[in-house]
């Protein structure tokens, strides 16, 4: 809410809760989030038998005054058991019907829109039943509808709450509309998997939040719903009726199954990419009066990635972005203190979307998503920098971590952390020989285990007998191998006795090597960490900029320069899939099928056995034959 009010301070919030535990946790929530304790008001008590006029506690009577809002934001239980005895009278439900007994779904909604005022809005968390349920919810609905204040209604995906992996809907309502009809959205496709759960990611949100706005039809995504239509189904708006998002079933053609080539009507279904390279589709496919095409001969990933239109369409993209680093530069580094944290974001996604106006096929969500995934540490250095002053960039925290000490959880300091700039940052790009030296050491080091089973696979079994090796045979036992070459080398010299010293000295030199190295390794990080430590103390202001750049935007340009080329590898990956799907046709599959019987009849001959046997065998390859 802060982003769109000047003065957040102005906001005054209101909850109430029935279970204590919930209770007590809202208030320091919302503290939390940076919200004055002047500005919160909390109740402890039940929304559905205690309604929510406003009043002082020390004098209810004098002080009542019916509690109207701007906008409410609700996530009830759901379809939770309630007693509606007496309460058709109940102004929250009196206009629109009571709820059944054991679904409060709709008592829940009713209050909320009771309490918004006339140009309020609300939104409310509910199962997907509130949206087709007959009896009483049909009623009550119907009355919502009629009277026009379901506004939009937004499908989310399953598993995305603690406690419930049931999908839910938002439904957004309105005590007062100009339009009639009714947006419906189906988001339940957009999320990442997030261990045991589902989340909607920033772009998902933002894609939901962009349709809301500007109510779009927008196939298999949402449709606006006329009240006329609404009636012709009865007042049922499960969203499926409306917004078909499921995915076209693979579908194979027959001839093309038989006979082979690739169907020009599956070829046709990748149209977008057709209309956004015209010239690409006669390129990569072979010219033919039939309905039936193959791919040019060569690499066809080079092919399509050399293409004229598809050049064109990277250098368009490049041009696009062409300031766009100059842009945040601009933004972030030379107008830090001026940067509007809570606004930012949204102002830089306007300009990206402006950019990819014009360019083909690019998901501008899915380049929102990008300055997203490094917004929120972005924001966090400036707001400290914003805070703190400039000089911030230039200072070092302990790092501290929870270690066990006598059985008890203790924090301890294991060195520094820049507060800003990252300790690794500085080593790549102005300690780049010691950190080079170091990294050469660490991958060596890696190296070693691999040497370790080389030297293992190489001994022979009755070198394996010896002692010198694990029980499981996995590793070199280090004083066992030490005895052994003494004991060798103090008998007869023969080639296999040499070879096997040989072997044991590589492991003796290895694990000598190995053990320098992690002694070397860790007295060198240790150095490096405290020069890393005295050099960001001593950073020149125009070092910290350039390290900011890599570290704001640096990355930031990579990734969204990786969307032309990420674009192409799924076209590339399509086509392939399609020359794939024909590539074996029902009649090679029979040619291998004959061949291989053949193969198998020709072997039975070699084969010997008694009377039964062989009559067996004989009937068994004029089955294969077809005899």
């Amino acid at each position: 809410m802060s982003k769109y009010v000047a003065d957040k301070n102005n906001i005054q919030y209101y909850a109430q809760e029935l279970k204590e535990n919930t209770y007590n946790l809202t208030r320091m929530n919302l503290v939390m989030r940076g919200i004055k304790p002047d500005n919160i008001v909390t109740r402890n008590g039940d929304t559905l038998e205690e309604d929510w006029p406003y009043f002082e506690d020390n004098d209810p009577v004098n002080s009542y005054d019916p509690l109207y809002v701007d906008a409410v934001v609700s996530n009830p239980p759901y379809s939770q058991a309630w007693d509606p005895t007496n309460k058709e009278h109940d102004p929250r439900y009196a206009r629109f019907g009571l709820a059944p007994r054991g679904k409060a779904d709709y008592a829940f909604l009713l209050h909320d829109l009771f309490h918004i005022k006339p140009d309020g809005i609300m939104t409310i968390v509910l199962p997907h039943g509130v949206l087709f349920r007959g009896g009483e919810e049909g009623e009550i609905r119907k009355n919502l509808i009629e009277n026009n204040h379901i506004d939009t209604i937004i499908g989310l995906p399953a598993n995305i709450f603690f406690g419930t992996g049931i999908p839910t809907i938002i439904m957004i309502l309105k005590q007062n509309r100009p339009n009639t009809d009714t947006l419906i959205i189906d988001g339940s496709k957009g999320f990442i998997k997030e261990g045991k759960n589902n989340k909607l990611r920033a772009s998902d949100i933002k894609r939901i939040v962009d349709t809301v706005a500007k109510r779009e039809n927008i196939e298999k995504f949402s449709k606006v719903v006329s009240r006329e239509e609404i009636r012709n189904n009865d007042y049922n708006l499960n969203i499926p009726r409306y917004v078909d998002s499921s995915e076209e079933a693979e579908s194979w053609d027959l001839y093309a199954t038989m006979f082979g080539g690739i169907p020009l009507k599956e070829i046709e279904e990748l149209g977008p990419y057709w209309q956004a390279f015209p010239n690409l589709k006669d390129t990569i496919f072979t010219k033919t009066d039939s309905p039936y095409v193959d791919l040019v001969q060569g690499d066809i990933k080079e092919i399509i990635k050399n293409q004229a239109d598809i050049k064109i369409f990277k250098e368009e993209f490049a041009k696009a972005f062409g300031d766009f680093q100059q842009y945040l530069r601009n933004r972030w580094l030379e107008n830090i203190d001026q940067v509007e944290i809570a606004s930012e974001e949204n102002k830089l996604s306007e300009n990206i979307f402006e950019r990819l106006e014009n360019i083909p096929l690019i998901d501008k969500y899915q380049a929102f998503q990008l300055l997203d995934n490094d917004w929120e540490k972005i924001a966090g250095d400036i707001e400290i920098i914003q805070r703190e002053g400039f000089e911030a960039t230039k200072k070092v925290d302990p790092k501290l971590v929870l270690k066990k000490k006598s059985g008890k959880e203790e924090e301890v300091q294991e060195g520094w952390l820049g507060r800003i700039i990252p300790f690794d940052l500085v080593q790549k790009e102005l300690l780049k020989d010691q950190y080079q030296a170091l990294k050469e050491k660490e991958n060596r080091l890696g190296e070693i285990p691999s040497l370790y089973e080389e030297l293992i696979d190489s001994l022979t079994e009755e070198e394996k007998e010896s002692e010198i090796l694990n029980d499981n045979n996995d590793a070199f036992v280090g004083k066992e191998v030490s005895k052994k070459l003494k004991e060798l080398r103090a008998e007869t010299e023969t080639e296999e006795i040499k070879e096997f010293i040989d072997k044991l000295d590589q492991y003796e030199s290895l694990a000598k090597e190995e053990k320098d190295l992690k002694k070397k390794i860790k007295e060198e990080e240790k150095a490096l960490h405290l020069q890393t430590k005295e050099r960001i103390e001593n950073l020149f202001d125009q070092e910290v900029y350039d390290l900011l750049d890599k570290k704001w935007i640096g990355n930031l340009m990579e990734s969204i320069f990786q969307l032309p080329e990420s674009l192409i590898n799924d076209l590339v990956a399509k086509v392939q899939g399609l020359e794939e799907k024909y590539a074996e046709t029902y009649f090679d599959i029979e040619r291998q099928i004959k061949e291989t019987e053949e193969s198998l009849a020709a072997m039975i001959d070699d084969l010997v056995g008694d009377e039964y046997d062989m009559k067996g065998l004989s009937a068994f390859k004029a089955f294969l034959l077809g005899e």
